[in-house]
């Protein structure tokens, strides 16, 4: 006899098997491998969702039940400090004192109450359910008391409760609504330069589910070719860009299989591009992407190198990530090398390229719509960690470039200390020796980028991950 059929049953109340929902436990495990192992849900959730289908079945497990399980982990992950504050308000006792597993599933019922249209008590059941299945039937029933609580009210009813008033305190009233660490509030608000529209523009977009953007790889694939895809359309600013509509799978479009075309942010595009199209003085031979992993900009250079006669070395200090680099350049259509080498002590001579980039490795706060995780992974003390290696990076690229040459210092954060800190820091050991030339006229047709020289996207202006970048010429 199993130890449940021994459990005593109240009078007219009969025990109710909890159901094993697939989509929910899923959605469990992804959420737990975050919080354990510091996994990234982008990386998690393919080989999960997968498993799934392998052991459901495609009649159990088809693709809405895969688009539900990415929103309640994605939504989840994004809205994490409002439902957090929500919790606070519904258990009594401290949050830190919450088991983490409890709290996952507390999250993933709260983002289906007020994140999600799910009817009320579809959502407390199917959470009570799970809990029961991961957790046992006593947790169950303080998840279930827990979540009766939080109907009690929707997301904005519980905002004007848990949030401090904007006028007491903008920055804490803003890192509750738009579910924010602080500190990140506090640093693109100054990197947008002030005013209450921009930031809630910019917070409200970080917590939107972005579009996946394809790149048609020149000489081997074409936007014409990804645009008889289904739910494709046109990029709005790069000419290689393709946008896949709500639900489009890129695995599913045979350029991106077969390696022709890529998934890469139109951000990133226009940082290659920009880069590509730069003016320089004399011959424009060879190239290098100095920061090269995972490969999108990579590729996305070593074509148009080979459509110029120009040669591309990509290289990258992880070896594993140099791997991914060599994947995406194959089958390039002219001459181009991947290498495994520390940038900060490259291999290569002094002055031997026309074209440097490098994309350099940051605080990744430009791309929380993709890695919602991460806006709770970082701290302050990380731009510390980061700051030595990105100003060594860039003087190496300056280095690297000929005089005549042009370097492409690159991140995908916003952060002032990440971005202009780095190059005004950087310029000023050169002197004369070298120049930020205008990279605004570079992205033709973009609007809103600000004063120049250099340029920063943003998500809630250009629908981009907030890519940076500042051209430099050596002229001496």
């Amino acid at each position: 006899m199993s130890e449940q059929s021994r459990r005593p049953r109240k009078p007219g109340k009969p025990y109710r098997r909890p159901q094993k929902d697939p989509v929910r436990i899923l959605a469990f495990e992804a959420l737990r491998a975050v919080d354990e192992r510091d996994a990234y849900a982008n990386l998690v959730l393919p080989p999960l969702l997968r498993r799934a289908r392998e052991k459901e079945g495609p009649d159990k497990f088809d693709g809405r039940d895969a688009a539900l399980a990415t929103e309640l982990v994605y939504g989840t992950l994004r809205r994490q400090g409002s439902y957090d504050a929500v919790i606070a308000e519904c258990v009594d006792r401290p949050l830190r004192e919450v088991d983490p597993p409890v709290l996952d599933v507390l999250s993933l019922g709260v983002h289906q109450l007020l994140g999600t249209r799910i009817p009320t008590h579809a959502a407390v059941s199917a959470s009570v359910d799970l809990a029961r299945v991961v957790l046992g039937d006593g947790r169950a029933k303080f998840v279930n008391a827990v979540l009766r609580k939080v109907a009690q009210h929707d997301l904005d009813g519980w905002l004007e409760r848990v949030a401090p008033p904007y006028d007491d305190d903008p920055e804490d009233h803003l890192a509750v609504v738009h579910s924010h660490p602080r500190w990140v509030v506090s640093a693109l608000w100054d990197s947008l330069g002030g005013g209450r529209a921009g930031i809630e523009d910019l917070l409200e977009a970080d917590n939107e589910r972005p579009e996946v953007t394809l790149v048609a790889r020149p000489g081997r694939a074409t936007t014409e070719e990804l645009l008889a895809e289904e739910s494709a359309v046109a990029g709005r600013w790069s000419p290689y860009a393709v946008r896949l509509a709500e639900g489009g799978e890129p695995g599913a479009v045979d350029a991106v299989r077969e390696g022709r075309a890529g998934v890469q942010d139109e951000g990133s595009q226009l940082v290659a591009l920009a880069l590509a199209n730069a003016p320089v003085e004399g011959p424009d031979r060879a190239w290098l992407d100095g920061c090269a992993g995972p490969g999108g900009k990579a590729a996305l250079l070593a074509a148009l190198a080979a459509e110029r006669g120009a040669v591309l070395l990509a290289s990258e200090k992880q070896p594993h990530r140099a791997g991914l680099v060599a994947k995406a350049l194959d089958g390039n259509p002219g001459p181009y090398q991947v290498i495994a080498a520390d940038g900060t002590r490259p291999p290569w001579r002094p002055g031997a390229f026309d074209r440097v980039l490098m994309d350099v490795p940051c605080t990744g706060l430009g791309a929380l719509r993709r890695r919602p995780e991460a806006r709770w992974r970082r701290r302050p003390e990380d731009l510390e960690g980061f700051a030595p290696l990105q100003r060594a990076l860039l003087r190496t690229a300056l280095e690297s470039v000929r005089v005549g040459g042009v370097v492409g210092y690159a991140t995908c954060s916003p952060h002032l200390a990440e971005t202009r800190a780095v190059v005004d820091d950087v310029l000023k050991q050169y002197g004369d020796a070298a120049e930020l030339i205008d990279a605004r006229p570079l992205l033709e047709g973009v609007p809103a980028l600000g004063e120049g020289p250099d340029v920063q996207l943003w998500p809630h202006l250009h629908g981009t991950d907030a890519m940076y970048l500042a051209l430099i010429r050596r002229v001496a």
